[in-house]
């Protein structure tokens, strides 16, 4: 089987062109905003990890953050680098963080660490690089979305676990959407795994949200069974 990392860099050429095109995924329409409420301001140095072809990161730069990108993805990491060549990008795993102990103050992972084979290694790695106080934020799908389906796209479906919550596994979501093709590879997890790592890593939680998918996001009618249930969860994390 192969690795999420080589699943993602097999996906990278359909990512790029699914992530820069405008208004195209959640991103664009909420998600990032609402992501945004749980984040600190800038403070001495930011790590953006998992950070694909940088579309968050070049955002945290505009708002006035001090950002080193991490990615996995050689061809990730490139496009990244190719967007904003006096951004500093490392092709790393989220698992060897080639940064040095206590040398960040934020460590954001937005939508990554589902994606990441050995997730509990790396927010040890995060608490590696965070400074005494520093805060770790990500976003991750939220466990209960990848632990089922909806039984289809009416907004009243009901929404089904078929396998176990409580068991990690692998999935594959495959999606077509304005003539783009993308599939997602991640690993579902049950909350209580982030949770333990966190803890394992001693870092605290200070927040934790399950946005909603706000009304003005609505493109379709079949969006509405999301409202019913959060797509995302955002934590954010502080070193003790």
């Amino acid at each position: 089987m192969m690795t999420l990392r080589d699943e993602w860099e097999a996906q990278a050429k359909n990512w790029i062109a699914w992530a820069r095109k405008p208004n195209h995924d959640s991103y664009w329409r909420f998600h990032r905003n609402q992501f945004l409420d749980v984040l600190p301001p800038p403070g001495q140095k930011t790590v953006d990890i998992g950070c694909g072809e940088g579309r968050l990161t070049r955002h945290l730069k505009s708002l006035g953050h001090d950002v080193i990108g991490v990615e996995g993805s050689p061809t990730l990491a490139a496009a990244a680098r190719e967007m904003d060549p006096a951004m500093d990008i490392r092709l790393a795993d989220a698992a060897a963080l080639p940064l040095e102990d206590a040398c960040v103050d934020l460590a954001v992972a937005f939508m990554s660490l589902q994606d990441v084979d050995a997730m509990p290694e790396a927010i040890g790695e995060i608490s590696r690089v965070l400074m005494p106080l520093g805060k770790l934020c990500f976003a991750i799908v939220h466990p209960i979305n990848s632990a089922g389906r909806f039984s289809d796209r009416t907004p009243d479906a009901p929404f089904v676990v078929q396998g176990s919550y409580l068991e990690a596994s692998r999935y594959a979501d495959e999606i077509e959407r304005d003539g783009l093709e993308m599939t997602f590879h991640s690993e579902h997890r049950p909350l209580e795994r982030y949770v333990r790592a966190l803890e394992d890593a001693g870092l605290l939680i200070q927040a934790l949200r399950e946005p909603r998918y706000p009304e003005e996001a609505i493109v379709a009618e079949s969006s509405r069974r999301w409202q019913r249930l959060p797509l995302f969860m955002h934590i954010r994390a502080l070193k003790s």
